[in-house]
């Protein structure tokens, strides 16, 4: 079973993001959407939250699974049986962030392959930290998530 780990905080799920996940379903027997615990950042919602607004938004869609994780990304796809990992490039920034990612996996576990996928050109700037600050100033962010996903935020 071809099992891929698609990772991020998903704080929260953006049009962008689902553009993705869709995109790189069909390849895959499963795709498993990872929502990760990064103490980095200050989270919107909670972990709960996030997995319930996922299920939401992906119900229709039985090759798709949403869980929460700890530690280790390289760790976790190990865990989970998924020998690729899923992500999405908007900017040649988050390539070069995302290539020395993959390199540092590949060199914790040669046998995960790390693929990018090129964002949608007219999704390219949408963030879910800009949603989040749209969201923090009483904006509008109906054009930016997912529909199902407006009644989490």
């Amino acid at each position: 079973m071809k099992i891929a780990l698609f990772p991020g905080s998903f704080d929260p799920i953006t049009i962008a993001h689902v553009d993705i996940i869709k995109r790189s379903v069909s390849l895959f027997d499963k795709v498993v959407i990872g929502i990760g615990k990064n103490s980095n950042k200050n989270a919107l919602l909670s972990p709960e939250t996030r997995i319930q607004m996922m299920e939401a938004v992906f119900a229709d869609e039985p090759r798709i699974e949403v869980t929460a994780y700890e530690g280790l990304t390289i760790n976790f796809c190990k865990e989970i049986g998924a020998l690729y990992m899923l992500r999405g490039i908007r900017t040649v920034s988050d390539f070069e962030y995302e290539k020395a990612i993959a390199q540092m996996n590949h060199e914790l576990e040669p046998s995960i392959e790390s693929i990018f996928i090129l964002s949608n050109p007219g999704y390219s700037s949408i963030s879910s930290t800009i949603v989040r600050d749209i969201l923090r100033h009483d904006g509008d962010i109906s054009k930016f998530v997912p529909k199902e996903a407006l009644r989490f935020l």
